[in-house]
């Protein structure tokens, strides 16, 4: 059985038309919509992916300074250094420190 075209009105093909190009046009917006869906939940987990590895670098590294600093706070030093400091904290805490507004001169000689 043949479908003659010509039997349909000029208006019916131009509403089966339209029709057909908002299907298509409905098609497209919808997978351009899925895309962006997708592509927005990647780039949101590669954030919270990067921001949970930067966050668990610095707490690393925080606890690492802080058992570096208790081993160090523990290491008794060979030799008399307690009594050489102790000689130059008697020389620096028995004359004033000349004031810079905030940290006394001693903390910053070195700048």
């Amino acid at each position: 059985m043949q479908f003659d075209l010509s039997a349909v009105e000029t208006a019916t093909l131009v509403f089966i038309g339209t029709l057909v190009f908002a299907l298509l046009l409905t098609l497209f917006m919808m997978t351009a919509s899925f895309a962006a869906l997708v592509l927005v939940g990647i780039g949101r987990l590669a954030w919270i992916i990067a921001a949970n590895i930067l966050l668990g670098l610095v707490h690393g590294i925080n606890h690492a300074w802080d058992r570096l600093v208790h081993h160090a706070s523990t290491v008794e030093l060979p030799g008399d250094f307690a009594g050489e400091f102790g000689d130059m904290a008697a020389e620096i805490m028995g004359q004033p420190a000349p004031s810079t507004g905030t940290y006394p001169r001693v903390v910053l000689r070195d700048s």
